[in-house]
């Protein structure tokens, strides 16, 4: 007898007992049973045989799942208080077995990660994410993605900034993850305000630390150094109501509010790709993003000011200074038309546009011209600057 075939029995006669089970409950029928034992020992053979493929395993993966699906419906159709085996830990081993022999195919990875999380396996999502990004150190999306799921699943800001610094070893020339470490702040600088607001605390404080105190962004370390955050920052206690109120509103006064860690990013990363105008541009789109955080301004405000240090003549550094006194203005607000104003006086002085400049302003006013509920007169204004600046694009 092969190995193969030896590997394939000794791995179905482990589901022995769980069968049985089955039949002992009245969950499956016989033929039943034997049309799982069938499918396994095909499944089995096919994944301990030469040339085996990491879609082999998503099918099994997939059979197994569709099982326990039913398996879970007949349990509470019939009443069934001690539900017995489950399949969970049989779809854990062959995602297991699976990103052993494929390691190197991420999608195999991220397949096994979201069945955990689906299944709220904590710990075990912890290992897993472990050895995935071990083997993949240098895929920044796989950092990213691990920071997402820890602050979507349980709000733990101190691991993602782990993720994030930790990917930042292994991928410091990849803008988009500096972005999304940003974003993450960002993020999680929104979560606090609304709870603020949630708590009735008033509004947040929109004075932003010093830049001085945002840290060293020394790059020859194995770390951003971030401004220091306790948590009595994020999470205040006290004898009294009173009291915890007052730790709540003496937040604001943290780098957690302040914007002072996404500013130190930022500097990091500038300091990191010489200035780029690009990445200047790119964060400066996805602060914008965040209109109803209190420091944005503050960092809008920074990130341009770099920008024209390191690059003043460059389009994208103009058209993120012209934006800039629209930036988190609604079109509705009555504050817009004279940041309008404002923003196409600086339009004005760019004159005469170059072609880049001209596309970048299509850009950011085609979209503003179809809002709803926009003032006439204003739309006037913004669909004849518009066709002013395809002008310019049609004729470069």
């Amino acid at each position: 007898m092969s190995a193969a075939t030896d590997k394939a029995r000794f791995f179905l006669e482990q589901s022995v007992p769980e069968l049985k089970e089955y039949e002992r409950k009245n969950l499956f029928s016989q033929d039943e049973i034997k049309s799982i034992v069938k499918k396994r020992s095909d499944f089995e053979h096919k994944l301990n045989a030469r040339g085996t493929k990491p879609v082999d395993f998503v099918r099994y993966v997939e059979y197994e799942m569709n099982l326990e699906s039913l398996r879970k419906k007949r349990v509470k159709r019939m009443g069934i208080r001690s539900a017995g085996h489950s399949g969970q830990r049989r779809i854990f081993f062959i995602l297991d077995r699976a990103t052993r022999k494929f390691h190197g195919d991420t999608n195999l990875w991220i397949q096994y990660i979201e069945y955990a999380r689906k299944q709220k396996a904590h710990k075990k999502l912890s290992i897993i994410f472990t050895d995935a990004l071990r083997f993949h150190p240098t895929n920044a999306e796989l950092w990213i993605y691990a920071a997402k799921a820890v602050l979507d699943d349980h709000a733990d800001m101190s691991q993602a900034r782990s993720y994030m610094q930790r990917g930042l070893r292994f991928c410091k020339s990849t803008r988009a993850l500096w972005i999304q470490y940003a974003k993450l702040e960002l993020i999680y600088i929104a979560k606090l305000v609304a709870r603020q607001r949630i708590l009735g605390l008033g509004e947040t404080s929109q004075q932003a630390r010093p830049a001085e105190e945002a840290g060293p962004d020394d790059l020859d370390a194995d770390m951003l150094t971030l401004p220091q955050i306790t948590a009595e920052d994020i999470n205040p206690t006290g004898d009294d109501d009173e009291e915890a109120d007052q730790a709540v509103q003496n937040l604001n006064n943290t780098p957690a509010l302040s914007g002072a860690i996404p500013l130190a990013i930022f500097d990091a990363a500038m300091k990191n790709f010489n200035g780029d105008d690009l990445f200047g541009l790119e964060f400066y789109n996805m602060a914008t993003e965040f209109q109803e955080v209190p420091c944005v301004s503050k960092i809008l405000d920074h990130v341009v000011e770099t920008m024209q240090t390191h690059k003043p003549t460059s389009f994208r550094t103009r058209i993120c200074f012209i934006k800039l006194p629209t930036a988190g203005v609604s079109v509705t607000s009555p504050e817009f038309p004279r940041a309008l104003g404002s923003s196409l006086g600086r339009l004005k002085e760019s004159q005469p546009l170059s072609s880049d400049l001209a596309q970048e302003v299509v850009n950011w006013l085609q979209p503003l011209t179809e809002q709803e509920d926009l003032d006439p007169a204003l739309k006037t204004v913004l669909v004849s600057t518009t066709r002013n600046a395809q002008r310019v694009t049609q004729s470069a």
